[in-house]
């Protein structure tokens, strides 16, 4: 079914079936006005035909029907079709009264319901066929998503460790450390609290945005303290970011990646995360310099497809993501819009 829509074999068999069936209807012109005048009829009104439907489906459609702007759709969908009414009654008035010379049809009136109920009737019928694609193509977008979901928590499931056993190690740690060591009680609760985000909180299609700028936080407070004075690394959020939600770990892949991909010079190694919130949209940018002979493989390659794939299902048409390599540096922007 996926080759039949791909190759447009359902818009092959449509005008096989138009043209065939209107050259049938029409023969007659062969003889009562030539093979000429029959194949311009065929020509004009099929030419008339497709363009009516063409820009109904490439333009007017995905410009103001899909945007609930159904007025304005309604109204340049009026317009088309009187178009093509008054080129198509032009065209049998030169036909009918001047080639066949017929004087009761020269009026440019005269096949205007005719020729308006023909080209509703195949308005109609390919804004059908328009509709079943695009709930086949919801379907099976649907259906992806839902075995993705049954992999994804398999894996998940196959990977897990019992999460009480691993608090309970942590915190028999955590108070084997000498109270005088702060940073590495510290280090330890971060991670505990980064484990506990991941476990527990992490399993509902949305979250806090809070909560997940608190997981970002403890993670790039870990990675700081593995880096020396060679390393600036900046954390900045500009104003209050609160009040809406967002998919779980979504952001995490681009710090990551930041971190794995930094460059190692013995200065000027810099990762920036800025974070911003307007009215409508969410902003993400993750910076880092890097070797310029390095490549990030791992985010050009299967993490970057995953990430754009995760965007796509979850945040479909309110999202942007712009990446960037410019040799000794790397830097995505995304831009969520939310409610």
């Amino acid at each position: 079914m996926d080759r039949f829509w791909r190759y447009k074999i359902d818009h092959i068999i449509f005008w096989v079936a138009t043209v065939g069936f209107h050259m049938y209807t029409r023969a007659h012109l062969i003889e009562d006005a030539g093979f000429d005048q029959f194949m311009l009829e065929v020509v004009i009104r099929n030419g008339l035909l497709a363009a009516l439907i063409y820009f109904n489906l490439l333009i007017l459609i995905p410009r103001f029907a899909q945007r609930q702007r159904i007025v304005t759709y309604m109204i340049l969908l009026a317009v088309a079709l009187g178009m093509y009414v008054l080129l198509k009654n032009a065209h049998d008035v030169y036909l009918n009264g001047y080639v066949l010379s017929d004087d009761t049809r020269k009026s440019l009136f005269d096949n205007s319901y005719y020729n308006l109920s023909i080209a509703i009737f195949y308005l109609a019928f390919n804004i059908a066929l328009y509709l079943s694609k695009s709930w086949y193509f919801q379907r099976e977008l649907i259906r992806k998503m839902e075995i993705e979901k049954l992999s994804t928590e398999l894996e998940y499931l196959k990977a897990q460790i019992n999460p009480h056993f691993v608090f309970n190690s942590i915190n028999t740690i955590y108070f084997q450390i000498d109270k005088h060591n702060a940073l590495a009680r510290d280090s330890l609760s971060a991670f505990s609290d980064m484990l506990r985000y991941q476990l527990y909180e992490c399993n509902g299609q949305e979250i806090v945005i809070e909560k997940e700028l608190h997981y970002l936080r403890n993670y790039v407070e870990l990675q700081r303290m593995r880096k020396d004075e060679n390393y600036n690394i900046a954390f900045v959020e500009e104003g209050e970011i609160k009040g809406f939600t967002i998919s779980p770990l979504l952001l995490i892949p681009f710090v990551e990646n930041a971190f794995k991909h930094v460059s190692h010079y013995p200065d000027k190694n810099e990762i920036r995360i800025e974070i911003q919130k307007d009215q409508h949209h969410f902003h993400f940018t993750v910076f880092n310099t890097k070797e310029s002979k390095a490549v990030h493989n791992g985010f050009a390659g299967i993490g970057l497809k995953n990430v754009q794939r995760r965007l796509q299902l979850l945040y479909r048409d309110r999202h942007e993501l712009k990446i960037d390599d410019r040799g000794e540096s790397f830097e995505i922007k995304l831009s969520l819009k939310i409610t």
